[in-house]
């Protein structure tokens, strides 16, 4: 039988582990995606979409189409699915590993605001600008809802759902984008703040370089932290190490 490894997937790096396992003899790869975006790329190997049921569902799954690693590669901030993906591993002795791309550190001349959550993030906004390019995505948006004296700019790949802030231009587009890309936005919309998640990687991060050029304060969401005794790696290569894989 196949080594079958289930990868909950939804980033770079997920697809990127995807094409690697699809590639070697003797794996079979499933990659789960939850179903957000309608139209996701193409991915090596298996692909089902939806949630699983919670931890209980997931943990059926396992057992059921005999999953012998499971892979967590979803974004960051998919918290409640990280904490799902672990219950459901301890609970049927699934080996388990996170993969996490490493978070963003500021560098010098960013004017960088932290913020635990998208509600601190609302909250430090009136004294930081009036125009806002939001950043976070489609969901959560509720949180900034409340904030009527504010022009928001929000970028998302699929349209954004009500509750949305009264004063809000929408753009839909997928990146990744380039600095010139994202300082043309900056001035052409007359952002004064921009509102972004610690995604890290590279795809999205030259919004934070075009914000530093144009002296524009970020606030920057911290990442939920990781369940208690789960320990996550950095990239595909050393997940391919903790399935006992070498990487190619």
């Amino acid at each position: 039988m196949p080594l079958h490894v289930l990868v909950l997937g939804g980033t770079t790096e997920a697809r990127e582990l995807a094409a690697s396992l699809a590639a070697r003899s003797g794996v079979r790869v499933t990659t789960s995606l939850a179903g957000r975006v309608s139209r996701p790329g193409s991915l090596d190997g298996d692909v089902r979409v939806g949630g699983f049921g919670g931890a209980e569902g997931l943990a059926a799954w396992l057992r059921e189409h005999r999953v012998d690693a499971l892979v967590d590669a979803t974004h960051p901030f998919a918290a409640g699915i990280t904490a799902n993906a672990a219950r459901a591993a301890a609970d049927t002795g699934v080996p388990a590993v996170v993969l996490r791309r490493p978070g963003w550190r500021a560098r010098p001349g960013d004017l960088w605001h932290e913020a635990a959550s998208l509600d601190d993030a609302a909250a430090l906004l009136p004294r930081l600008g009036r125009r806002v390019f939001l950043t976070t995505g489609r969901l959560g948006l509720a949180a900034f809802a409340r904030l009527t004296d504010l022009h928001f700019v929000v970028r998302s790949v699929e349209p954004p759902g009500p509750p949305l802030p009264p004063h809000t231009d929408v753009l839909l587009a997928r990146g990744p984008f380039t600095v010139e890309d994202e300082t043309a936005l900056l001035r052409e919309h007359r952002i004064e703040v921009l509102v972004t998640k610690d995604s890290g990687g590279a795809a999205t991060a030259a919004k934070l370089t075009a914000a530093r050029e144009q002296a524009v304060p970020v606030v920057v969401v911290r990442r939920p932290p990781l369940p208690e005794g789960v320990t996550a790696v950095s990239d595909v290569s050393a997940a391919l190490a903790r399935l006992g894989l070498a990487p190619r």
